[in-house]
């Protein structure tokens, strides 16, 4: 591994692990930072994704669509009170074009409700493309890919 890969392995690891600690310490309302201003998350299932279908759970296109997103979490939506620990590995970088850095990580998700009860809440992928904006890389697309077709209607914080 080149001293270039190494640094940029090492840049990536701790994106991916900030982009965790985010979520799962509740500080939600830095997580829009992750992303471009004209960004695209979606988070659907393997199948929706491999077909090449463009539905999704989860849905937005721009960062300020993900801080709306916040703020509903906040104000407006009403859900059971729970806490999520992310589980992101085995991250593969792809090919830097025009367009950004391609990369694919694996997720695991455990929810862990008020009561303690802790269920093993989603696995899949993220297929994501990056940019590099200054000295950071930001996500341009992130799709979180579930494995499973059986999403729990609770999906309220992002993965």
């Amino acid at each position: 591994m080149t001293p270039a890969n190494a640094l940029l392995r090492a840049e990536l690891d701790a994106l991916y692990a900030d982009y965790a600690h985010c979520l799962d310490n509740d500080a939600l309302e830095e997580w829009p930072n992750f992303f471009t201003d004209d960004c695209r998350y979606r988070i659907t299932s393997a199948e929706n994704f491999e077909a090449g279908l463009p539905l999704g759970i989860v849905y937005a296109t721009s960062k300020a669509m993900l801080v709306d997103r916040v703020m509903a979490l906040r104000k407006a939506n009403i859900y059971e009170p729970q806490r999520y620990r992310h589980m992101i590995g085995a991250i593969k970088i792809g090919v830097e074009e025009a367009g950004g850095l391609a990369v694919v990580a694996n997720l695991m998700v455990v929810r862990i409700m008020q009561d303690g009860a802790m269920t093993l809440f989603a696995a899949g992928r993220y297929v994501d493309r990056l940019v590099r904006r200054g000295d950071d890389w930001k996500f341009a697309m992130k799709e979180v890919v579930l494995d499973s077709r059986q999403i729990d209607t609770l999906l309220a914080i992002p993965l």
